[in-house]
């Protein structure tokens, strides 16, 4: 890889490290070009990415970044999941190391916070975003509900007491 090639790839990097939520370091030795077109498919799926790169290049990358302290992690052969979502990346990436034994999370970084392995799992069972802003709408539109329901209650009963009661006339 000549020169150019590579301060494309720490300025790639860089960005990565600056504007994702989550970065999920793993160690993927051993496994299959198949598990890790799966990993990347399961990714974009939530929408975050998968990205391979040199340790050096990743550390460079690091140098005034937030989650710098995360270069201590960057051994052998490691994976960058990513997401702007804070726990997009770390859910994809919680769910497929349970299945495939090859595939271990080192750890991560959001933001200056830098996550070991039980920190990446513990973001993982944080909801989505997806989740919280259904959270919130639901809880915005319960009261709405409850009070339509309230003012349309008594209408539905004197409608129901009317038609009673012209049954009782017709009869």
């Amino acid at each position: 890889m000549d020169r150019a090639k590579k301060e494309q790839v720490v300025e790639e990097l860089g960005r990565i490290f600056e504007s994702s939520g989550v970065v999920v370091v793993a160690r993927y030795e051993g496994m299959t070009v198949a598990q890790m077109q799966d990993l990347r498919a399961r990714m974009r799926e939530a929408g975050g990415s998968v990205r391979v790169a040199k340790n050096r290049l990743a550390k460079i990358a690091l140098e005034g970044k937030p989650g710098s302290g995360m270069a201590s992690l960057l051994t052998g052969m490691t994976v960058f999941s990513f997401s702007e979502d804070p726990v997009a990346a770390a859910k994809v990436v919680d769910a497929f190391a349970k299945t495939n034994d090859k595939f271990v999370v080192l750890g991560g970084a959001m933001g200056d916070t830098i996550l070991d392995p039980a920190g990446v799992k513990a973001v993982a069972q944080l909801p989505s975003r997806e989740e919280l802003i259904a959270s919130v709408v639901a809880c915005i539109g319960a009261p709405a509900a409850g009070l339509a329901g309230a003012i349309g209650a008594p209408a539905a009963n004197i409608a129901g007491i009317l038609s009673t009661l012209e049954e009782k006339a017709a009869a």
